[in-house]
Parts: structure tokens; sequence; C-alpha cells
């Protein structure tokens, strides 16, 4: 008689490739790189139909603030105050002392090189396509320097994606987490909407502020990984 024969175990599942959970982050930057190049050239160019967007929307929404002062006041605290972008830095320097005392120095520090780079793009991009801002006759508020792209909506983009990111390393999630989403996407969207709101930018600006914002966060997301994976091999 022949014995039974042993039971046939099934092969493993293939390894996932190491870069695997680091494409969708590199794909999400190239998408918005390719999003925030175009919209730049469209600006640059003053292709009418972009132009004629800007100017409808700046008409109807200061129209509004001039006949709704209250609105206007609270438009004014929230982008002086709540979304400004030093807040924005003081919330990442917050995160990033944080990390430098849990020992997690290289993380902290690439926060910290995120943000920096973060404003060094806005401000190098302002300065290079030199857009100006509307002009008013009645004005609600004033802002200074080029007017593309937004300084406070990038600035949100980058401090509450790189906060995001954060969390989710260290854990968040459940309720925290969709509580973090919610709170993220309330600021990124108010800090660009509160500026048009008071006058100060072209819809486009605002745009261009969270494109440029989010393609240097999933640049950064990816970057690092492939950096720290490395670093372990």
């Amino acid at each position: 008689m022949h014995s039974p024969s042993a039971p046939v175990s099934s092969p493993p599942p293939p390894a996932r490739p190491p870069l695997a959970g680091l494409t969708g982050a590199g794909a999400v930057a190239t998408l918005l790189a390719v999003l925030s190049g175009m919209l730049t050239v469209l600006v640059v160019a003053e292709w009418a139909p972009l132009v004629s967007f800007d100017r409808w929307v700046a008409d109807g929404l200061h129209r509004r603030a001039v006949d709704e002062p209250g609105a206007t006041w609270a438009n004014r605290v929230l982008t002086d105050w709540v979304w400004d972008p030093w807040m924005m830095r003081l919330l990442t320097a917050v995160a990033v002392i944080t990390l430098w005392l849990r020992h997690e120095r290289l993380l902290a520090l690439w926060t910290t090189g995120t943000a920096a780079l973060g404003a060094a793009v806005s401000q190098g991009v302002k300065a290079a396509v030199d857009r100006e801002r509307p002009r008013w006759p009645d004005p609600v508020d004033s802002a200074h320097f080029a007017a593309f792209p937004s300084g406070h909506a990038m600035t949100a983009a980058v401090t509450c994606g790189l906060l995001l990111w954060l969390a989710r390393r260290h854990g968040a999630g459940g309720r925290l987490w969709r509580t973090a989403v919610v709170v993220a996407a309330v600021s990124v969207a108010g800090a660009g909407l509160t500026r048009l709101w008071l006058g100060v930018h072209w819809g486009t600006d605002v745009m261009a502020g969270w494109l440029f914002g989010g393609c240097l966060v999933a640049f950064s997301v990816s970057l690092y990984g492939r950096v720290t994976l490395s670093g372990k091999r």
C-alpha cells in the first residue's frame, strides 16, 4: 500500500515590489506638476477664456464683499489669523519640534525642508510670473507683491498635506483620521476662498497655490520613502 502523500503547500505569494507603496505619491506628484505647469503657461499667455473666468469670479465676489461687510470682516479674521501663512508655519514648527524630541531627526529635517521649499517656490514663481492683483475703486482689503500663485493657498496646502502625512505615519486612524482630513480640507479650501472674497487674488492664483502645494507634498512624500528605503538596504 502506498502511504498517503503529504499535502502540497501552495507557493508563497510573490513579494511585493519594494517601491509599490510609493508609486501612488509619485503619480500624484507627476499629475499635479503637469496641471500646475499647464495653468502657469495659460496664465502667462493671458489665455482669453481664463482671463474672462478670473474676471467673472472676481467681479461677482467683490460685489458681495462690498454689500456684506459682516461676512467680509469674518473673512479678514480668518485670512489674517486662522489661515495666515505664519500660523501655518507655526503649526509646522510645532510638528517639527515634536519629531525632534521623539528623536525622529531625519523626518523633522525633511518636514522643515519641504515647508521651506514651498515658501521658496511660491516666492520664486510670484517673481517670475509677476502677475498683477485685482484692482478695485472700493477695495475691502489689500495685499502686496505679485498675485500668482496665492501664498495663502499654497502654504495651507503644504502645511496640511505634511501634517496629514505625519499623522498617518504615526498611526492616526478611525475617527481621529477622518476629523484630521476634514479639518485639513476645510483649511486648505478656506485659505484660498477667503483671498478670493477679499478681492486680493484671481481664481487661478488660488488654484495654482493648491496645485503647487499638493505637488510639492506628494513629491516630498514619494522621495522620502525612496530615501529611507534605500537606506535600509
